[in-house]
């Protein structure tokens, strides 16, 4: 097997192609979160129902990512990934012309089952294209261009919102999507180590549960679930706060402080080259208290505090997301797409379940039960990440085990 290598044309062409489909995914599945304000404003409803127009999408998208990561083992890799994001960007521009909230609503849902697709399958072509040295690189410049997405999407949904409208801004983030997904469509090269499988449900369904036996596995989908639950709770109601008094901010004002995301770029390319040399879980643990520290800072009142806090947070999450999405790959030794299917399927559970019940948590204590919310979450992931040490101890031996039998 052939393998692309760091500084090569073809790792380029294959980190720009993934930069693109990172920024494609996120900048769609988080255009709505500035506008929760103005859907509680104009459709009457409750920031926990407003918080719906992105939980329905993440919801829809991880139960999907089962099912396209399992095609994806018959059908390929890059075109399944390809497929997912036309279709993905279409249905956004379409979002644009919702009448009411529960159309929104309904092609939203649509929406999350069309990205399945593209990250359900991302993983797992880099897992086999990559070689192992450069992978870290490879996966941090794919996070990146998740964060940028995520960035972009909420930008510049948020203020030409506040310009124009919520129509507008989700009908612009659809047509940039399309540009980004034509791309990564001519920037990707063909997978040169995927092997076809022939479809066979109960064969399919045999692995998915065996990856579930793994206990390593398990602690890092777990992982994945309490980061996104924490960084989607955290930036769905903080647009609450700084709209409110002492701030009194406009969602246009508001939108800008999400370019803090950026951090996510810097930091995962930079983690990545760190566990290259250091070691996955130190460096996991790292970013976890770095989150903690962060998300701590933002009970401090001062506006400044509060964006440094933020900006804590977020260098945390992005590094221990590109770490433990990494280790999924390398972890599993066999049908690489179910395993990264499965670790998506928790983190993006966990957007729906963080960002619904941050909501709850909102509603009857405020800010500062959101944030002993996000805490738990933190703190929880800190001990599973503690504990994957006796667990690779213990997989080590049964690895080498089988090996020589």
């Amino acid at each position: 097997m052939s393998y692309i290598q760091q500084g090569t044309k073809a790792f380029r062409k294959t980190s720009f192609a993934f930069f693109a489909a990172g920024f494609n995914t996120f900048a769609i599945l988080y255009c709505t979160q500035p506008l929760m304000v103005t859907f509680t404003n104009e459709f009457d409803v409750s920031p926990t129902i407003a918080s719906l127009s992105l939980s329905i999408t993440t919801i829809t998208l991880a139960i999907s990512m089962l099912v396209f990561g399992s095609l994806s083992e018959v059908w390929g890799r890059k075109p399944v990934m390809v497929y997912s994001m036309f279709t993905a960007s279409a249905l956004c521009i379409l979002t644009a012309f919702s009448p009411n909230f529960y159309i929104l609503l309904a092609f939203r849902a649509l929406v999350g089952i069309a990205l399945a697709g593209l990250p359900a399958v991302a993983m797992a072509y880099l897992g086999e294209e990559i070689e192992r040295k450069s992978l870290g690189a490879a996966m941090g410049l794919y996070i990146s261009g998740n964060a940028i997405g995520a960035v972009a999407g909420r930008v510049i949904s948020g203020v030409v919102n506040d310009a124009a409208s919520w129509h507008l801004s989700i009908g612009l983030i659809g047509i940039t999507s399309l540009v980004a997904t034509i791309i990564f469509w001519r920037s990707l090269p063909a997978s040169t180590n995927f092997v076809p499988r022939s479809l066979n449900v109960v064969s399919l369904g045999k692995s998915l549960v065996d990856h579930l036996r793994d206990p390593g596995l398990l602690f890092l989908f777990c992982i994945g679930f309490l980061l996104l639950g924490s960084n989607v709770a955290l930036f769905n109601y903080i647009g609450y706060v700084l709209t409110a008094k002492p701030y009194g901010l406009s969602e246009s004002v508001i939108s800008w402080i999400f370019i803090i995301m950026m951090i996510g770029t810097f930091s995962s390319i930079w983690n990545g080259k760190l566990i290259d040399h250091h070691g996955k879980q130190p460096i996991l643990l790292i970013n976890l208290l770095v989150a903690f520290a962060g998300v701590c800072l933002t009970l401090e009142s001062h506006l400044l505090l509060k964006i440094i806090g933020i900006g804590l947070f977020t260098f945390g999450f992005f590094g221990a997301h590109s770490i433990a999405s990494s280790w999924v790959g390398q972890r599993a030794l066999r049908n690489k797409a179910q395993a990264s299917s499965l670790y998506l399927f928790l983190y993006y559970t966990g957007s729906s379940v963080g960002g619904t019940l941050g909501g709850i948590f909102w509603s009857h204590y405020g800010w500062h039960g959101v944030i002993g919310m996000i805490g738990g979450f933190i703190l929880t992931a800190g001990i599973l990440t503690a504990c994957l040490s006796k667990v690779n101890v213990k997989s080590s031996v049964l690895v080498k085990a089988n090996e020589s039998y």
